[in-house]
């Protein structure tokens, strides 16, 4: 995963920096291996709406409204895909997966505008112990989603 995604950075002329690290479960522990502020952190969560799997993308230090999720698709009910549907779906395991949709992962990719605020984004790059760090406009440019708010402030 990480060679695929340092080849469709370069090629796409996208500056990038790669921060190998200890492993990391949380989007916290990840923000102190990589040297950044949670904020800039995206977490990528794959979620079945109804039937559908989505990854959606927020900033780390936001939660999900998962109300939010069920009002912009009409949707009925939405859940976290399991750990074993993650493995099968994508090869991956909770908190290794990347922020992008197609050509990297293939699903929809929705992003929160909370990711926006920051000037870069970093994220875990297929394992626990890989990171990138890249600028947020060249992500927004490059993986193309659909933007709309679905995340609250920890505190709400």
């Amino acid at each position: 995963m990480l060679t695929h995604i340092r080849e469709w950075l370069t090629a796409n002329g996208v500056p990038f920096r790669e921060v190998h690290h200890e492993v990391t479960r949380t989007s916290e522990e990840s923000a102190q291996a990589r040297g950044e502020e949670l904020r800039v952190g995206g977490k990528a969560l794959l979620i079945k709406v109804d039937e559908t799997f989505r990854l959606f993308v927020l900033s780390a230090d936001r939660k999900l409204d998962s109300a939010a999720l069920k009002q912009h698709f009409d949707a009925k009910k939405t859940r976290f895909a399991t750990p074993e549907e993650l493995l099968s779906l994508t090869g991956l395991v909770p908190g290794a997966v990347p922020p992008f949709g197609i050509p990297i992962l293939p699903f929809s990719l929705y992003v929160d505008p909370s990711v926006f605020e920051n000037m870069r984004i970093a994220f875990n790059a297929g394992s626990l112990t890989d990171s990138v760090i890249m600028p947020v406009d060249d992500y927004r440019r490059l993986a193309a989603p659909d933007v709309f708010r679905f995340s609250v402030s920890p505190e709400s």
